[in-house]
């Protein structure tokens, strides 16, 4: 007797391809893996509305959805038009609450739309909002990561996340984040597993992390623990 196996959907985070997930492996025998990969948002487009149209590219019922940073709000909003088996967000927020304090700043002086965006071809500015770090040695493996450089995309995402107006996290969510996350701080997050000495690239430099506790998360409760 054969078993379908259990689809997963990852989202990377703001600007990012789905080579960030690279190095992350779930056991082939019962999980099949796609990576989904954004889309330029339309003129004025809602942030529900974008999810709707992500959701075009989900191609098996009731999939795991992940997502990362910015991808983590995004599959979010994508689980309240379609129903998932579970909904993880990996260096990301499951509120508006745990927004940090200079985005929530942002969101009521539009500080936000100040920021030289035009400048999204400087890879070093670009890994700046998108992972929280400066390249350094690093210049190669963020032209990589980082392929999503239109200004339009940026300026919309950035507006996204300072806006987003959810006021609860969604029952069942799991919730991964690194202990020196400086993009979402971990003082601003709540019912996550902790992954110690991790940054907001988590899934990049922690993934034999992942790779060892994400199939016992999956199949595990849906209420996230602090764990070490």
């Amino acid at each position: 007797m054969t078993h379908s196996k259990i689809q997963v959907y990852c989202m990377p985070g703001m600007a990012a391809n789905p080579s960030i997930f690279e190095h992350l492996k779930l056991p082939s025998a019962l999980y099949e893996v796609h990576y989904l990969e954004w889309i330029l948002p339309k003129k004025n487009e809602t942030l529900a509305h974008y999810a709707g149209r992500m959701n075009n590219h989900i191609k098996h019922e009731n999939p795991i959805l992940i997502g990362v940073s910015f991808g983590g709000i995004l599959v979010q909003e994508m689980a309240k038009l379609i129903p998932v088996r579970k909904l993880i967000i990996i260096s990301s927020v499951k509120s508006q609450s745990e927004l940090p304090k200079k985005m929530v700043f942002a969101k009521y002086t539009k500080a936000h739309k100040l920021l030289p965006t035009g400048l999204v071809q400087n890879v070093e500015l670009l890994a700046k909002y998108a992972f929280g770090d400066t390249v350094g040695k690093r210049m190669d493996l963020y032209k990589k990561y980082l392929s999503v450089r239109d200004k339009y995309y940026l300026d919309w995402a950035i507006d996204q996340i300072v806006n987003w107006q959810q006021k609860e996290a969604p029952d069942g969510i799991v919730h991964i984040h690194g202990d020196k996350d400086t993009v979402f701080p971990l003082s601003h997050i709540s019912n996550a597993y902790v992954v110690p000495n991790a940054t907001h690239t988590l899934v990049v430099h922690r993934f034999k992390w992942l790779n060892d506790n994400l199939p016992t998360i999956i199949e595990g409760e849906n209420s996230c623990k602090d764990i070490v």
